[in-house]
């Protein structure tokens, strides 16, 4: 949710500098299903351009006419949107739309956690009801600070309230500078995750060959120092025996989410062999955690294949969740 934020506030700053209002639509509650669930944003311009997404699609354009009203009082608002008998979804909507004019304060502070990888809440204050209140709104919080979506924003003393808790935007350190990287740090970075490329400093490429990319790092394996946290996978595509045996070396008391090595699982028991021989204290804790193969069995031939089963392990891992087809799953497909 933090990435789509950053877009969010990117397009605002962007609006603001052009004179123009903006509204922010958030989900604040469901009953039954929907496409998306209470969190999700979108930023709605007075032109109708809107930067994210609260539906699959088909809600949108009732949301920036309901927000027509919001651009024209300055008023926020709740609407509800019932998609039983209109939508697949079969789920009521309940969307808080509140004008968005964040201080520089705010934005700052925002930007502060972004860089740092801070966790903070957001909290939108609302009634489950077709309502227009001046106290109904949405704070960042970090610790116990609160900082308003919108200058002079109170917060009121008895509402509802939807609370969120968001964590830094997830972050793939990409080891690696060969085609497959390449496809594999596009499509990371079309997921919305921070992706971090290290490269030798004798690679020809740049930053410019990786597009979408977050970071482009020539160093060698003892220079690398990057924070690796639990909202972090690491993924060592080398190509290289050596520089994979380096990295290896460097990280082996990191503990990412997920740490992958591409190739052969004949290659990674030689790469463990001779890690034990160079570290002989190294953790069977750290050993285990590694994902060699990296990828799930999907036939994966071409780097864009290889890319996607990679990536999608990821998923899974992170999520604690097991490779099925949704198919055979019995119940709701979300937590």
């Amino acid at each position: 949710m933090t990435h789509e934020l950053k877009n969010i506030v990117e397009t605002y700053q962007k609006a603001e500098k052009q004179g123009r209002k903006c509204v922010l639509a958030t989900v604040v509650a469901l009953e039954g299903s929907s496409y998306r669930r209470p969190g999700v944003r979108m930023l709605i311009w007075e032109d109708g351009t809107m930067i994210g997404a609260v539906s699959g699609g088909c809600v949108e354009k009732e949301v920036y006419r309901q927000a027509l009203s919001v651009f024209d009082k300055d008023m926020p608002k709740v609407m509800s949107y019932d998609g039983r008998y209109r939508l697949g979804c079969e789920g009521v909507l309940y969307i808080l739309l509140e004008p968005f004019r964040p201080s520089k304060e705010t934005v700052n502070a925002f930007w502060e956690a972004v860089e740092e990888r801070i966790p903070y809440h957001v909290t939108s204050y609302y009634v489950k009801e077709f309502k227009k209140e001046e106290h109904f709104g949405s704070v960042l919080r970090f610790g116990r600070q609160d900082y308003p979506f919108r200058k002079s924003y109170t917060i009121p003393e008895t509402s509802e309230y939807y609370e969120q808790k968001l964590h830094p935007c997830f972050q793939l350190i990409l080891i690696g500078a060969e085609h497959d990287a390449v496809q594999t740090g596009t499509m990371a970075s079309l997921l919305g995750w921070e992706v971090t490329v290290v490269v030798p400093p004798n690679e020809e490429k740049t930053k410019s060959d990786f597009p979408g990319i977050h970071k482009f790092l020539p160093l060698e394996a003892e220079q690398f120092t990057e924070k690796l946290d639990n909202q972090t996978a690491v993924l060592l595509m080398t190509h290289s025996y050596v520089k994979d045996l380096q990295f290896l070396k460097q990280l082996k008391d990191s503990k990412p989410a997920y740490f992958g090595i591409l190739g052969p699982l004949r290659r990674r028991e030689k790469l463990f062999n001779e890690l034990f021989e160079h570290c002989p204290d190294i953790s069977m804790e750290f050993i285990e955690s590694i994902y060699g193969p990296a990828g799930l069995e999907l036939g994966a031939e071409t780097p864009q294949e290889i890319a996607l089963s990679v990536l999608s392990e990821i998923v899974a891992k992170v999520n604690k969740k097991s490779a099925v087809s949704l198919r055979e799953k019995t119940g709701s497909i979300h937590a």
